[in-house]
This record gives C-alpha cells, sequence and structure tokens, in this order.
C-alpha cells in the first residue's frame, strides 16, 4: 500500500510542479481552457497554472509522506472531478468522432489514478 501511495504522490508532484512554470506542463492549454469554463471566465490562465500546480504538488506531497492524507485525499478527488469534467465542457478538443483524442487520452489515463486513490482512501478508512 506505501508504494502505490508513494508512486502516485510522486506522479502528482511531477504535473504539479510542471504547471508552476509557464509552458512547463504538456497539460497547460488544456487546463487553463478547462479552469476558464469551469470558472466563467473568472479565473485567467496565470492565476489558475500556478493554483493548480500547487494543488497537485501539495496533494503528491501529502501522499508522499502520509501526512494530512485524508485532506489531501478530498482535494485529489474534487481536482479529479474537475479533470474529467473536461471531456464534457471541450468535446471539441477532447473527441474527434467519439474517440478521444491525445487530449482526451490523457485525461482519461487518470482513471487509473482514480483507481489507485480510492485504494488508498479504502486502506486509510480502515486505520
Amino acid at each position: 500500500m506505501t508504494v502505490l501511495r508513494v508512486s502516485v504522490g510522486v506522479v502528482y508532484c511531477w504535473f504539479g510542479v510542471l504547471k508552476l512554470f509557464p509552458a512547463g506542463s504538456p497539460a497547460e492549454e488544456i487546463a487553463a481552457a478547462a479552469m476558464t469554463k469551469l470558472t466563467g471566465g473568472l479565473l485567467p490562465a496565470a492565476v489558475s497554472m500556478p493554483l493548480l500546480g500547487t494543488a497537485e504538488t501539495v496533494i503528491g506531497l501529502a501522499l508522499i509522506t502520509g501526512l494530512l492524507l485524508r485532506p489531501a485525499l478530498i482535494l485529489f478527488f474534487a481536482h479529479m472531478a474537475g479533470v474529467f469534467t473536461s471531456l464534457a465542457l471541450l468535446p471539441g478538443q477532447m473527441w474527434h468522432h467519439g474517440v478521444p483524442t491525445l487530449e482526451g487520452q490523457y485525461v482519461l489515463k487518470n482513471v487509473i489514478l482514480v483507481a489507485a486513490c480510492l485504494t488508498v482512501t479504502a486502506d486509510e478508512l480502515t486505520r
């Protein structure tokens, strides 16, 4: 269980840190577009990317260390809800004739992270 938790944490930290640097993340454009849609344009990319990067890094560090794990898992699932809404909010970028585009596949791969964190959550709740 520790290996699963820490490995997801490392991946989350990696993706989060990349978002802290302009043009550092391959998901920056899609994440910014999704955040713009989710906030009705109230949160510009210059604010949303560092915010997302910080949140992802904090989630990753909590998974790695096991500190504040329960709040981090709540934040993780809230973040994933936002990530998956991009499939509906940005259909032109996520789908081509009903098949996921490269961006859509990038979002859909998060199913693995959700499954891993469901497992970590179940383990944490039995403690």
